[in-house]
This record gives structure tokens, sequence and C-alpha cells, in this order.
């Protein structure tokens, strides 16, 4: 079978993971980024968490189903993804939200204030109960997609940066996965993708050490702590239904900070290192959709799934170029 000439529009996670599960299966691929780096987009304020579990406590049943697979495709792809679970706590004036929480989702188990300081020794004895999603994971989305963008050209394949002209009628397939930004290119998404601000901190604190994603519920606000490398944590993320394109808003800053602080007061003297908003591609139903045209394949609505569902859609994508090739 002669191997496809792809050529993927989009630096994102949806693009780089469709672009090497392409590669993956023999396909030559170009992928093009208008902006000047990878990850320019909404990607770079993700969180980076691989929670199938917790997230079906606000997500469709499909949206559990198709991303179990995603932690062993990541791992599988780049280096660091961390095998920690994910923990689930709310303040005792919101013990109430931790029992939803659990109605709502499987493969936990329940843990009491000793059991959880015994999993995070830096939260002993502020909270009283938890949930533990012992089989989540969670990986540094910058790392990662600089990771598979280097991993693709590395094996002769072409990444193209900045605003450049090229001729789709040189390839077989064109794969576009340009998120919010495919609303100025394809009338059928102009009506159709919504834009879901999402909005975000990363803090640097020297007193506090967590192994794993923390979600704090809060009936207005849930928010959720990734930690990184060197004592930086991820604290996000909003969701406002906004096509706002301005830098964060300090009514968000407010209760990103506030909601650390209540997690543990250490927080109180953590440096702020970023303060970014972006805006999350989106379908009515909140689940992303690939669709093809021809020798067009238009995957988007990635929402706040995009490193959870990129697998799956993009081995979805792989059935169809490589479906229609056989």
């Amino acid at each position: 079978m002669t191997q496809p000439k792809i050529l993927v529009r989009g630096g994102g996670v949806a693009g780089l993971v469709t672009a090497t599960a392409l590669a993956d299966r023999g396909a030559h691929i170009t992928l093009h980024e208008r902006a000047d780096r990878i990850g320019a987009g909404a990607s770079w304020q993700a969180g980076g968490m691989l929670t199938p579990w917790c997230e079906a406590e606000a997500a469709p049943e499909e949206v559990t189903r198709d991303s179990e697979s995603s932690i062993l495709w990541w791992s599988s792809h780049v280096p660091d993804v961390t095998h920690g679970g994910s923990l689930v706590v709310a303040p005792a004036r919101d013990t109430p939200e931790l029992t939803r929480f659990g109605r709502r989702t499987s493969h936990f188990e329940t843990l009491n204030g000793s059991q959880i300081g015994e999993l995070e020794p830096d939260l002993n004895g502020r909270f009283e109960r938890a949930l533990h999603f012992p089989t989540e994971a969670h990986v540094d989305p910058r790392k990662a997609l600089h990771h598979l963008a280097q991993s693709l050209v590395s094996n002769g394949h072409s990444i193209v940066l900045g605003e450049k002209s090229l001729d789709e009628t040189s390839f077989d397939w064109v794969i576009d996965c340009t998120g919010i930004d495919a609303r100025d290119t394809d009338p059928n998404l102009k009506n159709t993708l919504r834009c879901v601000r999402g909005e975000m901190l990363i803090l640097r604190c020297l007193d506090i050490s967590l192994r794993r994603p923390v979600r704090m519920l809060h009936p207005r606000i849930p928010i959720y702590i990734v930690p990184r490398a060197e004592k930086t944590f991820m604290v996000g993320a909003t969701m406002i239904e906004s096509d706002d394109n301005r830098g964060m808003t300090v009514r968000s800053i407010t209760d990103l900070l506030n909601a650390a602080y209540t997690l543990h007061p250490a927080f109180a003297d953590a440096e702020i290192l970023e303060a970014n908003a972006g805006r999350r591609p989106a379908f009515s139903d909140n689940i992303p959709r690939v669709q093809q045209n021809g020798r067009h394949i238009v995957l988007n609505g990635m929402y706040r799934h995009g490193f959870l569902l990129s697998p799956h859609r993009a081995g979805q994508i792989c059935d169809i170029v490589f479906g229609s090739a056989a």
C-alpha cells in the first residue's frame, strides 16, 4: 500500500495526537501550525489530567467510554506520565457535593481523614473524607506536546510554523484540527462551534507537595490543582460561555487563589508564575466530532477533554484513512 501523504492543520493536542497516530500507521505527515510555536492555543493551558472516571461526574457516558484507553496511549508515546491516581475532596461545608460526585462516578475508593494523610501527607488533617480514583493519571501537557512534535520530526515528518500557504492538492488527505479558529475557514462550523473560556494559574509553592491531581468541590466553582515539576502547580479551570479573548479576569484569579488557599494555607505564600486564559471549542453536546467530506476530515469540539479524547478520535481518523486506502 502506498504511503499516504497527509496534511494535519493545527499544532494543539488534537493535531499532534492525530499526526502521531497516523504516522504510527505508516503515513507521511506534514503538520502546519499557523502560530509561531507548537501548542499556542487552548492545549497550552490544559491540566493534562487523564481522569476518565472523574469526568463521568459531568460528562456524557460516551466521554468515559472513549477515554478509557487514553492513559495507555499517552504512556506509550510520551515519558513521565504519572500513574498516581487522582483525589477528590470537599471542605466540610460542601460535603454533600462529595456525596453527589460519588453517586455519579465509579472506580473509586472512599478514604477517611487518616487515609487521606497517608496518600497526601500535606493534606493530613485537612479533610474528613475523600474519593480516590487509583487508576487515573496525569501528564504535563506542555512537555507532552513538545515530545510528540520532536518525535514526529525525528522520524522524518515535517512541522511547518507560521502563516504559510501550503498546496492542499499535493496531499492525499487534509485533516483540520484547528479548534476555535476553524470557524473562520469552515462555514459548517461557524454557527455550530461555540467557545468555552477556561482560565488557569501556575503557582510555585515551596512549602507543599502533592503527588496527584486534587479536585476540590464547591457548588459554584469546583477547581483542580495539578502538581508539576519544581514545586509548581497548575490551578484551574473556569468554564465560561464566552468568546472573550482577553487575559484572565480579577474574579477568576480571586476564585482560584481562594480555592488553593482553602486546600492548603501554604498557597498564601505561593509565587504566581502565570495567569492565562484559553478558548476551548465545543459543540452543543460537548462531545468532539470527526466529520469527513471526501479527502478532507475535521476533528473539532474537544471542549475540556482534549488530552482524554484525542487518542480515540485520532483512531477514528486512522480507520477512515486506512480503511479507504485498503
